[in-house]
């Protein structure tokens, strides 16, 4: 299909050769000129082609021993070919000349000891177009790519891609063993067309045998096969399978996860899977922290056992104190655990146990709380889920209006959707977290419903997503409940670093009295744009404006705004980056002066 530059040599003896040449070539000072000549090529050809170069790597590198050019540049002719033929060029010409000799042309043992100019020089031909493409027999409902068909561009990805769609029909119905039987590529170099036939084999339809287990240490391998929930006896589905692999992952039990089809088909018609896992370290320890210039510093440490009993479970505790050192409030303390079961009722659903203390010493108010619940998640697919629970609370609240005791129990109910490409730092995608909670208040406490969405948007632009538009909405209200017979905690307020930087934290809400301290809204509107650049090696700048609103339900006159906007300097760490963030107050009268936040992870 194409013409080069190349000796066959065995690859045993080869091997050899380079390592006798290893040992007697002397340290070589690097080649003195390189010129690599594309003649005839696009330049994205060109591109193409130099990205694939070992030598042209080398190049950039700085320079390299003699024996290192001699094996890159041997090895650069099936590396440039096959970055033609990926381009639809089967007519090439390649020439990789070593101080004028032919690379190809000089005897592995006869290596220079020195090379001073190297020259490439590539005639990709012209660039061919489908001909003739049959691919039979092919499963009911198959998509072929678009481009596989006479007169496109006859690129040998789009061909691969032709040959696994086929396969892959097949396998979707069932017949796990389907393969390519037989190939037919034909390049006719007069009409640069290239003509195409293969043949599947789509093999019986089989079913899901018995899923074995490998590598397990203390995780029981029952609660494997439920995790993983492949319905053995059922007909063979790659889906089914790529589903329990993700359930197995999605634990945290294990650091590897693999599912493997069985060689051999036991007999009628069963093909058995083989589940190949890595288990991580049952515990772990995690530390982290944010800082503010006005609401002062975070700390949050968290213990973590991966699987508690052999099944699955994980255990969390988690203690915060924020606010240290606040100009406007007293410090926070947040004691949490919570329990996870995956797999329970069903493999998509993780039930959750709850627990949490809590003691709050706000501008406006101070409050003790308690709280725990049931809760189930269940994975609608592997960016969907929605989750179902029972809560109990408890607070003890002391404002300007006094103190008073809140209990209810509520019924949240919530769905999030998320595609974004990473959670610490998204380029694209979205997210979105919907609750409703329907709440049934005990002594004076009101009954009522409270529903909040968070709304966020992200999207790209450039050579490697280096500038990002990023939205958030943020909504949220309180139906059915009068605003002092709300417990505190369901009330919204706004300001600080998760709503409108700028401004002090939960500096806007609702006054009680003229001149009394403020509680929270039933009604808050918040949104924030951001636009973010990358530069240089893992540095980032950020330019950004937030807005929040807050009212009660059912009041005219009651609503209040104010706004914030800032710019910010952010550094990769590898798994997040540090976030540097200079907001001060555009609108509204809770704040005035500058606010600085320092935390890992972009502000949304």
């Amino acid at each position: 299909m194409g013409r080069c530059w190349r000796r066959a040599v065995p690859q045993a003896g080869l091997a050899v050769a380079l390592a006798l040449m290893t040992l007697l070539s002397q340290p070589a000072m690097a080649w003195d000129s390189f010129s690599f000549r594309v003649p005839g090529g696009d330049r994205a050809t060109e591109g193409a082609v130099k990205a694939a170069s070992a030598l042209a790597g080398l190049r950039r590198d700085g320079g390299a021993e003699a024996q290192d050019i001699f094996a890159a540049a041997r090895a650069d002719y099936g590396r440039l070919l096959a970055a033609l033929y990926a381009r639809g060029h089967y007519s090439a010409v390649i020439s990789i000349r070593l101080d004028g000799r032919e690379a190809a042309e000089i005897p592995a043992l006869d290596a220079p000891a020195t090379v001073g100019r190297v020259e490439v020089l590539v005639n990709p031909g012209p660039r061919f177009a489908f001909g003739r493409t049959v691919i039979a027999p092919l499963a009911r409902g198959t998509e072929l790519p678009e481009e596989f068909r006479a007169g496109q561009v006859a690129a040998s990805g789009t061909v691969r891609d032709a040959a696994q769609a086929a396969v892959d029909g097949w396998r979707a119905r069932s017949h796990a063993r389907a393969a390519i039987s037989g190939q037919d590529l034909v390049a006719d170099h007069a009409t640069a067309t290239l003509d195409v036939g293969m043949t599947v084999d789509p093999g019986p339809a089989l079913r899901f045998g018995r899923l074995e287990i490998v590598g397990t240490e203390r995780m029981r391998e029952r609660r494997i096969r439920k995790i993983a929930g492949l319905p053995e006896g059922s007909p063979f589905d790659p889906r089914a399978l790529a589903r329990a692999t993700e359930r197995l992952r999605r634990t945290g039990v294990f650091s590897s996860v693999t599912l493997a089809e069985d060689d051999r088909v036991t007999p009628p018609d069963l093909i058995g899977i083989t589940a190949t896992v890595v288990e991580q370290k049952p515990r772990r320890y995690s530390f982290g922290g944010e800082l503010s210039s006005l609401d002062g510093a975070l700390l949050r440490a968290t213990w973590l056992h991966r699987n508690l009993s052999g099944g699955g479970e994980r255990l969390t505790l988690s203690g915060e104190v924020r606010q240290i050192g606040a100009q406007s409030s007293g410090t926070d303390y947040v004691l949490s655990a919570s329990l996870e079961r995956p797999a329970t009722l069903r493999a998509d659903t993780t039930a959750v146990l709850t627990f949490g203390l809590g003691h709050f010493a706000e501008e406006d108010y101070t409050a003790d709380t308690v709280n725990f619940g049931l809760g189930f998640t269940n994975w609608v697919t592997e960016r969907a889920t929605w989750t179902v629970g029972v809560d109990y609370a408890w607070s003890r609240v002391t404002d300007d209006a006094g103190t008073v005791t809140f209990r209810n129990l509520s019924l949240p109910l919530g769905l999030i959707y998320d595609d974004r490409d990473a959670a610490l730092d998204a380029r694209r995608g979205r997210y979105l977290d919907l609750e409703v909670r329907p709440f049934l208040g005990f002594g004076t406490t009101d009954s009522g419903v409270r529903t909040t969405a968070d709304l966020r948007l992200f999207h790209s632009l450039g050579d490697g997503d280096r500038v990002t538009f990023a939205g958030r909405l943020q909504l949220g209200a309180v139906t059915g409940a009068a605003l002092l017979g709300t417990p505190r905690d369901y009330l919204f307020f706004s300001g600080g670093g998760g709503t409108v930087r700028g401004q002090p934290y939960q500096s806007l809400g609702i006054p009680l009295l003229r001149g009394t301290s403020d509680i929270g809204g039933s009604l808050f509107l918040g949104a924030s744009v951001e636009l973010r650049a990358r530069f240089g090696r893992g540095w980032g700048a950020a330019v950004f404006a937030d807005y929040g609103q807050i009212a009660v339900m059912g009041q005219a006159g009651t609503d209040d705004w104010h706004a914030g906007a800032g710019l910010g300097l952010r550094y990769d760490t590898g798994f997040g980056p540090i976030r540097l963030d200079v907001a001060a107050p555009v609108g509204g009268e809770t704040g005035d002066g500058v606010q600085i936040y320092v935390g890992i992870g972009q502000a949304f």
